[in-house]
């Protein structure tokens, strides 16, 4: 699941709105609007994102937050580790392979590291 995906079931879900009401609302199939919630698809574009927030009545800061999570949901990432030292490439092969091994715990802390040092906190 993507922080996308998991915003938007959460938002679905908090008013009662079951997947097949809210993808025919949105004028879009239940299989991508579930694949979309379970990530197993790239990040939505910002026309339907857009209209997520305009479904559910969200505006200002709650919109600029689903467009950075949508920004921030694709599923399969590519880390270029070109012109960097060794130990980021072994770094990001070894996060690439493992990533399904690393605990829950582990992860929030390696994720709130990296929101400190590039300034998203």
């Amino acid at each position: 699941m993507t922080p996308f995906g998991l915003r938007v079931r959460s938002l679905r879900k908090s008013r009662g709105i079951t997947l097949k009401k809210m993808a025919a609302d949105l004028a879009i199939s239940a299989a991508y609007l579930s694949a979309l919630e379970h990530g197993h698809r790239g990040r939505p574009s910002w026309s339907l994102v857009a209209q997520i927030c305009e479904y559910f009545n969200i505006i200002w800061d709650e919109a600029e937050e689903l467009q950075r999570l949508a920004s921030l949901s694709h599923p399969k990432v590519t880390v270029d580790t070109s012109g960097l030292n060794p130990t980021a490439t072994e770094f990001a092969n070894l996060l690439a392979h493992e990533i399904r091994k690393v605990p829950e715990a582990r992860l929030r802390e390696m994720l709130n590291y990296l929101k400190n040092i590039s300034g998203r906190r």
